[in-house]
């Protein structure tokens, strides 16, 4: 695990906290900034897995 799946694993996971609390409090501008920081660790993890492959192939 590298420096880039920390940092998705921490966006996914505030995501996930403010889409909780924003559906619970009926914030729909802090559960949609949720779900955008859920997207961003998900496609920040994507990149981390291809980055990780990449060193895979060329080591």
């Amino acid at each position: 695990m590298n420096k880039d799946h920390v940092k998705a694993a921490v966006d996914k996971t505030k995501g996930a906290v403010k889409d909780a609390v924003g559906g619970a409090t009926g914030n729909t501008k802090l559960q949609a900034e949720g779900k955008l920081d859920k997207a961003k660790g998900n496609a920040r993890e994507a990149y981390a897995d291809a980055k990780d492959a990449m060193k895979r192939a060329t080591h």
